[in-house]
């Protein structure tokens, strides 16, 4: 159990858990959990001096006095304030020293916790005096207007709020229409390379179950467009889909399969039957292998029993293989659906999910969320979502198999 846990259950804990939160590389306030308030040292420090300084010389050239020099004691009292914190006293002078040496500040000392009244404190005094600055820059022609309101606005900055949204990913998720076109490809993508797989699968393992010469040859065969990476197998078939010098793409034309070589990758229904054709090439041979397995645990005396009988093929075929098949083919379907449903890499490198995400699946969009766009937070929900749906397909699968075996004793 522990193992099963640890390996199972832990990574979609943890990944349910950084779903929770705001978590974005690409963003300094929020590259890290948080769940208190921090004051960014560095940051306040670099713009607290400058925009003293700057209402000092707007005060000196007479440019709206009495309320600048409200605003100024306000930021000198919240900064006495700040500086009775311990852990900003024991950090304040050092940071303002090396910054006026213009020496580097490391990121992680200059971050400080402070409690959330404070926290409060400082968010509605910065708000406060960006908006005094705002209004008075409307009626009054500032000698530095630039500066002053530019370092009012990043005043706020400073404050790095807990990151923490509880459901909001999911909520977000569920209510936009990419992740459900993402879930529709999916599932489109799924059915229809599943039962074809299944069709064509079973129809080999009928065929290599027989005896015949050179049978071990053949069986070896089949199984090479399994074996191919499916990375290398993606990127051989984005040649024979080119629309300039494809081979397939040729011959699908030539048929009348597609109006021109070029549509196969650039159009929606060209792409997505594109992927499954590809995707049907590769694991049809795993398919016909799990059924080929079960195939072979069917006695021979059955079928020459039901011969002696006068049952032709096809009735032996569907009263003697496919009920004792049945428990075969469930297990495959379970492997190749939650298989199937989890594609990522074959779709990544034929169409990367295009044309106009026409062929993004749930898993992709997890991988650009997460890692293109550095959206860990996000990217965890989505990856949170994959597991639930292959959870709900596996529970389905297992419990038709389980009535199976129970009803087989």
């Amino acid at each position: 159990m522990i193992l099963i846990f640890l390996i199972a259950i832990w990574p979609v804990l943890q990944s349910f858990y950084f779903s929770l939160f705001d978590l974005k590389l690409n963003n300094p306030t929020k590259s890290e959990v948080h769940l208190s308030y921090n004051l960014n040292l560095e940051r306040y420090l670099n713009n607290y001096p400058f925009l003293i300084g700057a209402i000092d010389n707007e005060i000196k050239n007479g440019n709206g006095a009495e309320e600048l020099q409200s605003i100024k004691e306000k930021l000198q009292s919240l900064d006495k304030k700040l500086q009775r914190n311990s852990n900003i006293n024991a950090k304040y002078d050092s940071i303002n020293d090396r910054l006026m040496n213009f020496e580097q500040v490391n990121p992680d000392v200059s971050i400080t916790e402070i409690d959330r009244n404070m926290a409060k404190e400082y968010e509605k005094t910065a708000k406060i005096i960006n908006d005094k600055i705002k209004k008075m820059s409307v009626s009054i022609k500032f000698s530095q207007e630039k500066k002053l309101t530019g370092l009012a606005a990043g005043f706020g900055d400073a404050l790095i709020q807990p990151n923490f949204i509880g459901l909001q990913h999911y909520k977000d998720n569920l209510t936009t229409s990419r992740m459900w076109k993402a879930i529709g490809n999916t599932t489109t993508f799924t059915i229809i390379s599943v039962l074809i797989e299944l069709v064509l699968g079973l129809a080999i393992a009928l065929l290599i179950n027989k005896a015949f010469f050179g049978r071990g040859i053949i069986r070896a065969s089949i199984l090479i467009p399994w074996a191919i990476p499916t990375a290398v197998s993606a990127l051989m078939w984005k040649f024979l889909y080119d629309g300039q010098n494809g081979i397939v793409a040729k011959i699908f034309a030539d048929f009348g399969l597609v109006d021109n070589m070029e549509k196969l990758l650039v159009t929606d229904t060209g792409a997505m039957f594109s992927v499954i054709f590809s995707d049907v090439w590769k694991t049809t041979p795993y398919m016909s292998l799990l059924l080929l397995a079960g195939l072979q645990t069917i006695p021979d005396s059955l079928y020459e029993a039901a011969a002696i009988d006068g049952a032709g093929k096809w009735k032996q075929f569907m009263k003697i293989t496919l009920p004792l098949l049945k428990s075969s083919i469930l297990v495959a379907l379970l492997f190749r659906t939650l298989d199937a449903f989890r594609v990522f890499d074959l779709i990544y490198v034929l169409t990367g999910g295009g044309p106009a995400n026409s062929t993004e699946t749930i898993s992709i969009l997890a991988y650009k969320v997460m890692f293109n766009q550095t959206n860990f937070g996000d990217g965890s929900a989505l990856s949170v979502i994959v597991f639930i749906c292959v959870a709900i397909i596996s529970m389905i699968y297992i419990k038709f198999l389980g009535r199976d075996l129970l009803n087989d004793r």
